[in-house]
């Protein structure tokens, strides 16, 4: 017996619902750290095996649940994995099951979620926040960081924008995934790509440049790639940026401007 409740689901990193391709995509189990094929999810993938059905239920209210009806796993893709945050917002990997219907039809009220086939990249505007956090473990000192990170990509904004830039963002969804990529930064005029951290760590710098290289190669034409941060890094993060592997530079504000490594 499975059960889906979005109410609860949601805030603790479990987004079931029907996909476009007529199965239901349901969370597998374990609400702290990537997910594992063992247990309860070994329990799903291996039902036929054992000679067990699955039965569907969802949660109406308090201590009620009703059948939603009885399914199997698809046979040519049962399961895929994909992020999702656990119930402190820290990002892991989950598993998702696809569970075909065999005594139901799919509901048509729910928004679809089904990965698409091809790389989907668009342009969208900065004021749609989505910070992927560079946290791994939640504190005060990470949740301070995103909101340093939030003002500063607003603060480069007004300023790219007063020196005549065409500014925003890219939304990528690639290719079987189906949580979406946003940069924090595209600035069109000058085809670069920046990525925003709200501390000047190695940490912080590491993860930026991470992004960058994740991020830039869906972006066509190949855009450079710049790093926006709180105030000037010091030598050896300078000094990792400029090196030929990672060929980026570094920003940071000056008073009512900002400067760049690019020129040193």
């Amino acid at each position: 017996m499975l059960f889906t409740d979005p109410s609860r689901g949601h805030p603790n990193g479990y987004f079931d619902g029907w996909g476009d391709d007529g199965c239901f995509h349901y969370t597998g189990e374990g609400r702290y750290g990537d997910q594992r094929m063992i247990q309860g999810n070994l329990a799903v993938l291996t039902h036929t095996d054992q000679n067990r059905t699955i039965h569907l239920y969802r949660s109406i209210s308090s201590g009620v649940v009703a059948l939603v009806g009885e399914f199997t796993l698809d046979s040519q893709r049962p399961w895929y994995t994909t992020d999702a945050p656990d119930r402190d917002g820290d990002i892991r990997s989950v598993i998702m099951f696809r569970l075909r219907p065999i005594d139901v039809s799919p509901s048509t009220a729910e928004i679809p979620f089904t990965p698409p086939q091809q790389t989907l990249v668009e342009d969208v505007e900065v004021e749609q926040l989505h910070v992927e956090s560079m946290a791994v473990n939640p504190s005060s000192v990470p949740r301070l960081a995103d909101r340093n990170e939030a003002k500063l990509v607003r603060a480069y904004r007004r300023y790219l924008r007063s020196q005549g830039h065409s500014v925003g963002r890219k939304r990528i969804l690639p290719s079987g995934e189906i949580k979406p990529l946003y940069t924090d930064l595209f600035d069109s005029t000058q085809n670069l790509l920046i990525e925003a951290k709200g501390t000047v760590t190695r940490e912080a710098v590491r993860m930026a440049i991470g992004q960058l290289f994740d991020y830039r190669r869906y972006i066509d034409p190949r855009p450079d790639i710049a790093l926006l941060l709180p105030s000037r890094p010091r030598a050896d993060l300078i000094q990792l940026c400029h090196s030929d592997e990672v060929a980026a530079f570094a920003i940071w504000p000056k008073g009512e401007k900002f400067e760049s490594s690019r020129t040193l």
